[in-house]
């Protein structure tokens, strides 16, 4: 046979080559499906865990066992080397659930690794020894290379999957469970035994906070956004607590450098200070906002992370995607399935106990036995005879009396015929019924018994393993808003190009990279371009900014000249919103049209000036004064009112004007903490730009601040916010822990310094400041006593408290009793404004 017929014979033949590699690509994929990346349904281990915990409850004998051993133990059912039994083992042992840990086993918030297997230890924690393993309830398999036995799946009776979570990527699909919280696990399995509904979030331990908002039971397409907390320590530092889930504090911390190099943030330093906690201390460069700066972190760093769960698991030899709540549902049924198999178990092992109780029982007090004195011919004839003996008292037995049984009385010594003691068997007997009477009624209300079996759970282990991670739900942080400078602009004004690179031309301003820029030329075009090299707009630019979208208080006044007839006009519009890169033609289109005069006002200015018509026109009056605020504002498109139909030679400024627009309208989000202008919140007020907010905290301080709207509030600690008004007077009442009474002091706002706290009640541990406002006529409400003692005094605060210094301890106003309550006496309407509370 010639090669080439060779050849073609092995690659058509199926036992060729062909043949061997028909199918290995899908048996390669299923392997590491089912065998090494997803977890299954039933125990919510992988096969690699499991393996790993049936070892150490083989070599469990209550000590420790260095981990190398266990990992030696685990090759005996595990394929796949010592590296992935190790790398699994420390895995779980970081977890701190099912296996106890002695040594160096890493951090999971620094990314330290674990010391090497051969200096550490590890054993079944108590909580695995309950929940994980009984032989009477699990199946079995060969191992790999047919020498032992090993669980196909173990008989576990927690949700453990969800409590671990679980991470693998296979062929063509990942699975990626986050972790939950313990003790919530269990009181959602506990609602569901009831028949109610429960909600499940992750938790995890390197705790910050979390926004579940878009969870989706863990569903494919669900997100979760995860943030470390950040501490404002002082106007030039900030203090970062903790790691947000899967990052490390190194890696945090080059997230922080990178963006620092990028411009999108402004440092001085970062210091990692971790030791039992995390601490990395930010320190920000001259002039940096903090607020600012911590919405820069969250923005551009790894201080906040998104993360998107997948929840693959292993149902019957097949990868599904579930939610987290078909996982815990799940793991509760098949928890309350092992425990009736437990109790079915244990039912037929009483009830053999039982019976066997009952033929000892007979066998002595009837002296059954002594037909093993009499001379029987054989051994079987012995046998022949008890059975027959037996035969009056069957029908006190709960099944046929066996050879086996038989045989086993006859082994009992014989010392213990004449030391038997018939109460001590009847008390067994008692004793056994009444067991089975139990496990009859556990099993007949299996779903009380479950319940009964997760609260013992709950008891027994769930102390210090309460949420770590705060829920809360998180402010849409935009970029832009919180990016630093970090570019230089330049224009050319002649030529009509703007760009970083422009740096032998005008510098105009630093801005961001990812900043808008708006543009105007003297053809009255105007564009709005990304922040570029070097970007061409037109001929002779007359005004260039950053550009706002949806800004409504900047106001452009224009007055042009229509090129087709020579007449001229004067327009006020505002710019919210357009098509980046697209020229748009602010005049009547004809291009031989030109602005006489352009202003940009930040808050709607509208100002005076002076239009000088050409000489040589025939108009009477070739000079007067145009004013502004007599135009309505108008869109960009708007042809604008008319203004002279002569030639204009120049308009020239005469007079600045005021602001045409009202005042600002401010609320506060006390869900974000945040102030805004979009109706969110408690209302504030009006406010012009040279107007304050009085903010008071709950440990006595009070602070006025801008109008700045990046700055961040912490709701959970204001008492009082609200527009500040100098001549206003401040009641409040504040307890003296040290001399455990109430004081009460009236006072006026001093100081001037912005966002500067001052503390303003008595200095001291415990000190803390109950209610306060700045009603001119306060009528405090003073509730005492519990039930049939409970009492309301109503003080008009006013009539008796003189106003003090700012400093001033003030007066007593009653002793200090764990029952007493206050509250301001409700008012239909405010004099002074609004005012918004949060106590």
């Amino acid at each position: 046979m010639s090669k080439g017929k060779l050849n073609e014979q092995l690659y058509t033949n199926e036992s060729g080559i062909q043949g061997q590699y028909k199918t290995w690509f899908l048996d390669y994929a299923s392997y590491v499906i089912l065998e090494r990346a997803v977890p299954a349904i039933e125990d919510g281990l992988k096969p690699v865990q499991r393996r790993i915990l049936h070892a150490m409850k083989e070599m469990d004998d209550g000590r420790f066992n260095k981990v190398a051993n266990i990992i030696g133990q685990s090759m005996q059912y595990h394929p796949h080397g010592d590296a992935s039994i190790g790398d699994a083992l420390v895995n779980m042992g970081q977890k701190d659930l099912m296996i106890e840990t002695q040594g160096n086993w890493g951090d999971v918030r620094t990314g330290d690794q674990a010391a090497a297997p051969r200096y550490i230890e590890a054993r079944l924690s108590k909580f695995a020894l309950e929940v994980a393993f009984n032989n009477k309830t699990t199946n079995w398999q060969l191992s790999y290379d047919g020498r032992k036995n090993e669980p196909v799946t173990l008989p576990m009776k927690f949700p453990l999957l969800l409590a671990h979570g679980a991470e693998g990527i296979a062929v063509g699909l990942s699975t990626k469970i986050l972790p939950h919280n313990f003790c919530e696990l269990i009181d959602a399995s506990i609602k569901y035994l009831k028949g109610k509904k429960f909600e499940i979030f992750p938790d995890f331990q390197t705790g910050g906070m979390i926004d579940v908002s878009n969870y989706n039971e863990g569903k494919r397409g669900g997100k979760v956004r995860v943030r470390a907390l950040i501490e404002e320590f002082d106007k030039k530092t900030l203090l970062i607590k903790n790691v947000p889930y899967g990052v490390t504090t190194g890696g945090l911390i080059d997230s922080i450098i990178k963006a620092n190099d990028q411009g999108k943030i402004k440092i001085k330093k970062v210091t990692d200070n971790t030791a039992a906690d995390v601490e990395i201390q930010v320190d920000l460069a001259p002039g940096i906002s903090p607020d600012i700066t911590i919405d820069a972190l969250y923005a551009f760093t790894d201080c906040e992370v998104s993360i998107s769960p997948n929840a693959c698991v292993i149902v019957d030899q097949k990868p599904r995607f579930l939610s987290v709540n078909d996982l815990l549902t799940t793991a509760t049924e098949n928890t309350k399935d092992l425990l009736k198999r437990e109790l079915e178990i244990k039912l037929a092992e009483l009830q053999e106990k039982w019976h066997y109780t009952s033929l000892e029982k007979i066998f002595f007090e009837e002296k059954i036995y002594k037909e093993l004195e009499k001379k029987h011919e054989t051994w079987e004839k012995v046998l022949e005879a008890i059975d027959k003996a037996f035969l009056p008292f069957r029908k006190q037995l709960k099944r046929a009396v066996t050879r086996e049984d038989i045989v086993k009385l006859t082994e009992k010594p014989v010392r213990r015929i004449y030391k038997l003691d018939i109460d001590e068997l009847n008390a067994q007997i008692l004793g056994l019924e009444a067991e089975i009477k139990q496990v009859h009624y556990d099993l007949e209300h299996l779903v009380e018994f479950a319940i009964a079996y997760y609260e013992n759970l709950l008891k027994k282990f769930g102390k210090g393993r309460e949420r770590k991670t705060e829920i809360r739900p998180f402010e849409a942080i935009q970029a832009k808003q919180v990016a630093i400078a970090n570019t230089k602009l330049y224009v050319n004004w002649a030529d009509g190009f703007i760009g970083t690179s422009l740096k032998k031309d005008e510098l105009v301003f630093e801005c961001s990279d990812l900043d808008d820029i708006i543009v105007f030329t003297r053809r009255g075009l105007m564009k709005v371009v990304r922040v570029g090299e070097k970007v061409y707009i037109g001929k002779d630019i007359i005004h260039v900014a950053v550009f706002t979208k949806s800004d409504e208080r900047t106001t452009y006044n224009m007055i042009y000249v229509d090129g087709g007839t020579g007449t001229s006009y004067a327009k006020r519009f505002n710019v919210t919103g357009i098509t980046r890169d697209k020229e748009y033609d602010l005049t009547r289109g004809n291009e031989k049209s030109k602005v006489h005069y352009f202003t940009a006002n930040a808050n709607g200015e509208a100002e005076v000036v002076t239009i000088v018509l050409s000489p040589n026109c025939p108009a009477r009056n070739k000079s007067f004064d145009f004013y502004f605020e007599e135009l309505e504002i108008k869109g960009r498109s708007a042809m604008g009112n008319q203004v002279s139909k002569y030639p204009i030679k120049n308009v020239k400024f005469k007079e600045a004007g005021r602001s045409t627009l009202s005042a600002i309208k401010l609320w506060f989000d006390d869900k974000f903490g945040r102030l805004n202008t979009e109706e969110k919140g408690i209302y504030l007020g009006n406010f012009d730009g040279s107007e304050k907010l009085l903010v008071v905290y709950g440990d006595g301080n009070y602070e006025l601040t801008d109008l700045e709207m990046t700055q961040r509030f912490e709701p959970d600690k204001i008492l009082l916010i609200e527009k500040f008004n100098p001549d206003k007077i401040i009641t409040a009442v504040y307890l003296d822990n040290e001399k455990l009474q109430f004081n009460v002091k009236r006072f006026r706002i001093e100081t001037s310094t912005l966002q500067n706290r001052f503390l303003f009640i008595k200095e001291g541990n415990g000190n803390r400041l109950e209610v306060v406002t700045t009603d001119s006529k306060p009528v405090l409400l003073l509730h005492t006593g519990r039930g049939a003692q409970a009492r309301t005094q109503k003080i008009k605060l006013g009539d008796f408290v003189e106003v003090m210094g700012w400093k001033a301890v003030g007066n007593k106003l009653a002793d200090y009793n764990k029952s007493t309550e206050m509250e301001w006496e409700p008012k239909e309407k405010e004099e002074d404004g609004p005012q918004a509370s949060l106590f």
